[in-house]
């Protein structure tokens, strides 16, 4: 049987190596090849960027395997070089105002597409002078991925059934407004086009105070006869997005459809497939940031075929998620409606909830990142919320948690140290057995187990509580990492974001001298508190008899520092916090066992405290 260290180190690995090492050796060189690539994209863009206007309506060819069906909506490629500033492309076209307690915008009279809001409670950086954050903008504007500006926007329209020559609207169609004014909660507009062949289109834009739009078409047939269509919607973004490049994190292609339940699709896995088709009643599907997306939401009733696409042409890479609905047969001298709603903003739980329960979309809830510990996961936010509803500092929501769950798994995490403290107290006679039979390895062990079973020790009893915690400390994680609610959220003294990393450094005395320091030096206060907790809390285990144990338990500490550095300073808060209370557990674990604070006295020798004074 492996003794407790090795099954200490096990736990460890599992739990923080993993997430850690993962993310520091392989997460971070693929985020800076990612970002390089990107830097690459951008500077080729000015020759293959689209002029306005050239993503035309869906086709009415039959789809591949199909007499009947209609084409999924599509794209066609780049046209022509456009140099224009995203303003310039906004100003080139007529438009209707958005304006909402939470979005900026408007919507394009050609194409009646929603290509232009930004986001009027977020901002780029904590600096209160920085710029607001830009979530959709329209075809033939400027792409920087790495600052998310990018052609990026939602279209709604309709496909001519099979056989159909009947005229739609299609992405240079110029719709006319009805009245004047903007879009606002209190003002919904409607839009018009007449195809000249009897059918009359209408569509009215509704939005709500926060981030949802509902889109609502009308087909009036004054012709001799009937008209058949299919409504779609679909999301469009031009070129690679940057992304965080975590693991832990999705960021891409998103929906949840029928018996399929979530499907996630990252942008490279996309490029590799090309096309993936769902069919699905109710249902949304769009694209997802780590705080921002947009997503179509058709009607829950109606039966769609959606898809997840990728387009190149030109050295210009196109995704879009998109959804067909069935026939809509409009008789003459009747009228047709359809709707479907469009969430446009940022991730907010609170929000995001709000509408998966009164609109009564399948786990739209899901559009968080919430991963495979959801169970754990969302009551974890959900408790650190109320506390920061009453405290006002997700830092210090972040410490009482951390408490919580302390409390709920204190009975487990005793049993731990008891059983480490009582390994501590038998070292002498386990070095003892070791040295006596080294040369005996079976003999060895009979005589540990034996040890074992007179002082009553199970080895097992320190490494599987710990275990046992590892989903809680991933869930901890993943809420600290992807919630919105703790972007730019301070904390005290220096700590204005705890989603980003401590900015001090030890390597320019934290400020004192006056140069910028390389972001791998970037060795904050934090995780240098963090560290020194970890070196603490390995000094009070029992010492590794085995070379490689012993060397990586002294590496560890500092290994942990310069990892953890650049991780979110509310992380680096939690775990220094979590190593400070499990310290003082196993300290007074140790004093009621009768176990020697070797590291207090060393420290006590080192001060010279409890010295006698010289005769």
């Amino acid at each position: 049987m492996a003794d407790n260290n090795r099954n200490y180190i096990l736990a460890i690995v599992l739990s923080i190596l993993v997430l850690v090492g993962w993310q520091y050796f392989i997460g971070m060189p693929q985020m800076e090849r990612q970002r390089e690539a990107q830097r690459q994209q951008q500077a080729q863009q000015p020759a293959a960027q689209p002029a306005p206007g050239t993503t035309p309506a869906p086709g009415a060819a039959p789809a591949p395997g199909s007499a009947t069906a209609p084409a999924a909506p599509g794209t066609v490629a780049p046209a022509a070089v456009v140099s224009q500033s995203r303003e310039q492309v906004i100003a080139a076209t007529p438009r209707v105002a958005i304006e909402t307690p939470r979005l900026i915008g408007s919507i394009n009279l050609v194409g009646a597409r929603i290509d232009d809001l930004v986001l009027a409670t977020y901002r780029e950086t904590v600096e209160k002078s920085s710029a607001n954050v830009i979530l959709l903008s329209p075809q033939g504007s400027p792409i920087d991925p790495v600052n998310h500006r990018q052609p990026f926007y939602a279209e709604f329209g309709f496909v001519a059934g099979a056989g159909q020559t009947v005229a739609v609207p299609n992405a240079q169609t110029s719709w006319t407004q009805v009245g004047s004014g903007k879009l606002t909660p209190a003002s919904p507009v409607t839009l018009t086009w007449d195809n000249g062949q009897g059918l009359t289109f209408r569509r009215t834009f509704e939005i709500d105070a926060t981030y949802m739009v509902t889109v609502r078409d009308a087909v009036v047939n004054a012709g001799t006869a009937p008209a058949t269509l299919h409504p779609y919607g679909l999301i469009s973004r031009h070129g690679t997005p940057q992304t965080s490049g975590y693991y832990i994190l999705h960021e891409g292609l998103i929906g949840v459809f029928g018996d399929k339940g979530l499907q996630e699709v990252g942008y490279s896995a996309i490029e590799t497939a090309r096309t993936q088709t769902f069919k699905s009643r109710g249902g949304w599907l769009g694209m997802t940031d780590k705080y921002w997306a947009a997503a179509l939401i058709p009607d829950q009733a109606s039966d769609t075929d959606a898809s997840f696409k990728f387009f190149q042409s030109n050295g210009l890479k196109s995704y879009q998620t998109d959804y067909l609905k069935p026939a809509l047969t409009i008789a003459p001298g009747a009228t047709a409606e359809t709707a479907t709603r469009l969430f446009a903003g940022a991730k907010e739980v609170a929000v995001v909830d709000g509408y998966a329960n009164s609109l009564n979309v399948d786990r739209f809830d899901r559009l968080i990142d919430w991963g495979w510990f959801y169970f754990i996961t969302k009551p974890l936010f959900t408790v650190m919320d109320w506390i920061f509803l009453k405290t006002g500092n997700f830092g210090i929501a972040i410490l009482l948690v951390t408490l919580l769950v302390k409390g709920l798994f204190f009975p487990l995490a005793n049993k731990s140290y008891a059983s480490i403290t009582m390994m501590k107290k038998v070292q002498p006679e386990m070095m003892e057995i070791r040295d006596r039979f080294a040369d005996d390895k079976m003999k060895q062990q009979q005589e540990l187990m034996a040890l074992y079973k007179r002082e009553k020790i199970n080895p097992l009893a320190g490494c599987w509580p710990i275990i046992i915690q590892i989903p809680v400390f991933f869930a901890l994680y993943k809420v600290l990492f992807i919630t919105i609610e703790m972007r730019h959220a301070p904390f005290f003294g220096w700590i204005h974001d705890l989603s980003a990393p401590d900015p001090t450094s030890l390597f320019n005395l934290f400020g004192l001298l006056p140069f910028t320091v390389p972001h791998f030096l970037l060795i904050g206060v934090w995780p240098l508190i963090m560290g020194v907790t970890m070196w603490v809390q390995m000094q009070m285990n029992p010492a590794p008899t085995d070379p490689i144990q012993a060397t990586f338990f002294k590496w560890m500490p500092i290994m942990f520092t310069f990892m953890l550095a650049s991780f979110p300073a509310g992380l680096v808060i939690y775990w220094a916090w979590n190593n400070t209370l499990s310290v003082l557990q196993q300290a007074v674990i140790m004093r009621r066992y009768g176990v020697k604070l070797e590291l207090w006295d060393n420290m006590k020798s080192m001060f010279g405290a409890g010295k006698k004074p010289a005769a």
